[in-house]
């Protein structure tokens, strides 16, 4: 399976996009009501975590919970996460990304996420030696994102079963209650690992189609 390259320049920004300092960041992707954001934010004191979530209903929830513990080093945000990730992140900027039991698409294969062109960006992303999480309850999408690893990423990973008293998620509660197998790859970005984005720069709230096709004419 041959990947396409990921048309970063052309993604446009988010609704109300407000851009971030290049400083060291954790991010979770699909933070839902945010159980796995708040849990990692009090563990975790001295890391800041920015926590991403597209549905609304989800988002004030999480907005809510947050604003009863105030924890100062997380920050719930609305949005859709990959034109987030293109106009906020800059190249080597996160420490740690989660992605904990996505959709698993099963109509739509080629949105999962180490299906997308999509994942080089995001390990562009990445700082050396940073890792990214993925979980879910669907021992087929995690053989396929470890098919994906080997044959497309080259990139180095840990295959673990999690325990069955981890409660990081309402999903993850849910899954190993019912008796389900839930596991995760820890995936690990090497030093000197290359990307064809590691020189892209965050749009920043730009919207760079109108160039890119009046120079497509030139």
């Amino acid at each position: 399976m041959s990947i396409r390259q990921f048309q970063a320049q052309r993604m446009h920004a988010p609704r109300d996009f407000q851009s971030i300092e290049n400083s060291p960041v954790c991010v979770e992707i699909g933070a839902g009501k945010g159980k796995h954001a708040l849990l990692f934010s009090r563990q975790h004191p001295h890391l800041k975590l920015i926590a991403v979530e597209r549905t609304r209903e989800k988002f004030i929830a999480m907005q809510k919970q947050h604003q009863l513990e105030g924890l100062p080093n997380l920050k719930p945000l609305h949005a859709d996460a990959i034109p987030w990730v293109v106009h906020a992140l800059y190249p080597n900027q996160v420490q740690q990304f989660f992605i904990l039991y996505p959709n698993p698409e099963p109509h739509n294969p080629a949105q999962r996420w180490l299906n997308m062109p999509f994942f080089e960006f995001l390990i562009s992303r990445l700082h050396s030696n940073g890792t990214v999480t993925l979980a879910s309850n669907i021992p087929e999408y995690i053989d396929e994102a470890e098919q994906q690893l080997q044959n497309i990423w080259k990139l180095p990973y840990e295959k673990q079963v999690i325990a069955q008293d981890s409660a990081r998620t309402h999903f993850e509660i849910k899954y190993l209650e019912r008796g389900e197998l839930c596991q995760q790859l820890i995936i690990q970005k090497p030093e000197n690992y290359l990307t064809r984005f590691d020189e892209f720069q965050p749009l920043q709230g730009k919207n760079m189609q109108t160039s890119i096709e009046k120079s497509d004419v030139e």
